[in-house]
């Protein structure tokens, strides 16, 4: 499993959006990208995690960044969850995990006492430089896309590195 720390080159990758079009990261370069991994759609907590990400859209967008939403759902349902609850970001569909497992964030879960393997929900703050600055696991969905959005502007706020 692959384990990223800040300061690494973030891995590259290629997926389609639900808009028809496809996100490259590298080609990214020269602005902050947000990417947001979460389980799947029209759950209750990824709906709630979703839309605080959609409601901050526009203060990502501010401070210059790219965000995006990745999750194992395929395009169809990005479309109609996208449509159900009036996102307004855009979401990769990463069905065969290439990124999730990329970013080491598909592992081994516990819930009720069942294990299985499932995706981790966490969110990377990549550099214009294309490394990693910071990444946030949702330890509790509300709030999270707030914190993201604080620790981007500070990320940002920080002098260059010399």
């Amino acid at each position: 499993m692959t384990q990223l720390y800040e300061g690494d080159l973030a891995p590259d990758f290629t997926l389609p959006l639900d808009d028809g079009t496809s996100f490259t990261l590298s080609a990214q370069r020269g602005h902050p990208v947000v990417l947001y991994f979460y389980p799947e759609d029209d759950s209750g907590g990824c709906t709630d995690e979703n839309r605080e990400f959609s409601d901050r859209a526009a203060a990502f967008h501010d401070l210059g960044a790219r965000l995006v939403g990745i999750s194992p759902d395929p395009i169809e349902k990005h479309v109609k969850f996208r449509a159900k609850y009036g996102l307004t970001l855009p979401l990769a569909a990463d069905v065969e995990r290439q990124a999730i497992e990329a970013f080491g964030l598909w592992q081994l879960k516990k819930l009720y006492g069942r294990e299985f393997m499932g995706l981790i929900r966490t969110s990377f703050i990549i550099g214009s430089d294309g490394r990693v600055l910071r990444f946030l696991r949702a330890t509790r969905i509300l709030g999270h896309a707030q914190k993201v959005l604080d620790a981007l502007a500070l990320e940002l706020a920080k002098p260059p590195a010399k």
